[in-house]
């Protein structure tokens, strides 16, 4: 049963601030990711102006930003609330996002050796620094996630989120081995831990791929935002076929190098091709399945700025085949792959500007990255706890709702505040704001008031 505040009982303010440190998701590092497929696929245009060289640089120091941002906003939110961070990394769902800190560093890493001048010894670093952040995060996360059963028929290709940094390894091998001299005994070790990571990565995630088809065999295609994550399976077969190519053509000169091995150079190559070749024939078979019904199925409506943040797997689990479809324009010498590499860039591009306009849209209206003060209050344990036996704490958001609160009828002579109610009183919410008269404001309807009880969400 709830129970009405009296005039004696403290008044807590929960500030923006917190509400948004609070409700900050690990959903976020998708935008880093977005942001790292525009530079990406921008580099590898086959006509490169200056002026493209230079809002790439502005593009890869966006991405650095933004993963800044989000791991400071993170470490705040697991100090000032604990719970909160143990929930999202125990959710199905919400957890599978976590690894993504550890992926967003291959884009920023990819970027740093193109951009930067970066010398061997420095690169070689970068590999293992990569390596090493992309182990120590997905497998304990791989382990609180498989330490709990999950229904299939809940499935979503989020999941596969907890292998990608791993699949990704390949990717960053090649990246390195190219300023790397092909004589030396660890660029040989690079190539060999790319191609084992990217193994790895591919038939891990391969289970998760025939997992989704079975799911969608028995309930049909995704719809609303589902309908997004359903493009993040082009990511494992377009990034390995990517990165095959790419590792057997810096193979030929790594194993030209080494005693005996003249000629496997060549079969790394044409192998690795051909396999490539078949890979990329996935991707672009997903990519198509899921793009044809993919208007009919999503949900366009105004509430789907709550789901805006799921928009964004529309961009880097493609950069895979975008960029595959390039490296094929080198290998083959036809000119479609790489008009078509053009295209796909210049969307990639369309669909960055529009997923920015409509998340900072959403963030400006409050629809996504903030809780509720009363759960602020559930879950921080530094803020001050109320006496036992005392009244609720009445917590709001804004002192002149507060102040309307108390000149409306509910809190003269209704349930509510007691008319016996002081300006000192009500001015100890007041924070930052001392000066306030709170007769010289006008008085509006008492909105958004929360009851922090011990009562459970469930009871009220």
């Amino acid at each position: 049963m709830s129970t009405w505040p009296k005039a004696n009982d403290p008044i807590v303010k929960v500030s923006s601030v917190a509400r948004h440190i609070h409700g900050w998701s690990w959903a976020t590092y998708p935008v880093v990711m977005g942001t790292g497929a525009v530079y990406l696929t921008l580099s590898a245009l086959k006509d490169h102006p200056p002026w493209l060289h230079t809002m790439e640089i502005v593009f890869w120091s966006i991405s650095i930003f933004i993963w800044t941002l989000n791991a400071l906003i993170l470490t705040l939110q697991a100090i000032l609330f604990p719970q909160r961070t143990l929930r999202l990394i125990q959710h199905p769902v919400e957890g599978s996002f976590v690894p993504l800190m550890a992926l967003c560093l291959a884009p920023i890493f990819l970027g740093t050796l193109t951009y930067g001048k970066v010398s061997a010894g420095f690169a070689y670093i970068l590999f293992w620094l990569y390596v090493s952040v992309a182990l120590s995060i997905c497998l304990p996360m791989l382990v609180v996630w498989f330490a709990e059963p999950h229904d299939l028929t809940h499935f979503t290709p989020a999941y596969a989120f907890l292998i990608f940094p791993m699949m990704l390894v390949g990717v960053v091998a090649f990246s390195v081995i190219r300023v790397m001299d092909p004589t030396q005994g660890r660029t040989m070790g690079v190539l060999l831990v790319g191609y084992f990571f990217q193994g790895l990565g591919f038939f891990m995630t391969f289970f998760y791929l025939c997992i989704y088809v079975m799911k969608i065999m028995t309930t049909g295609i995704y719809e609303g935002h589902q309908a997004n994550a359903a493009f993040i399976v082009c990511g494992p077969p377009g990034f390995t076929a990517f990165a095959l190519i790419n590792l057997s053509k810096y193979s030929r000169q790594i194993l030209a190098s080494q005693p005996d091995l003249e000629i496997s150079g060549e079969m790394w190559y044409s192998t690795n091709v051909l396999a490539a070749l078949m890979l990329y024939g996935l991707a672009i078979y997903f990519f198509a399945f899921d793009v044809l019904p993919y208007w009919n199925k999503l949900h366009r409506t105004r509430q789907g700025l709550d789901e805006i943040l799921g928009y964004w797997a529309l961009t880097f689990p493609n950069v895979g085949w975008i960029q595959a479809t390039r490296s094929f324009g080198d290998v083959f010498g036809y000119e479609v792959f790489n008009k078509i590499h053009l295209i796909m860039t210049i969307i990639i591009c369309c669909i960055w500007g529009i997923l920015v306009v409509l998340t900072a849209k959403a963030f400006w209206k409050r629809k996504i990255l903030i809780s509720s003060a009363d759960d602020v209050l559930k879950d921080a344990w530094l803020w001050p706890r109320r006496p036992a036996g005392t009244g609720p704490v009445l917590v709001h958001e804004d002192l002149e709702s507060a102040v309307a609160f108390q000149r409306s009828p509910m809190g003269n002579g209704g349930p509510g505040l007691s008319s016996g109610t002081t300006t000192a009183s009500v001015s100890m919410v007041n924070l930052g704001k001392p000066d306030l008269d709170m007769y010289q404001r006008p008085t509006r309807p008492a909105t958004r008031f929360y009851e922090s009880t011990d009562r459970t969400k469930e009871d009220r």
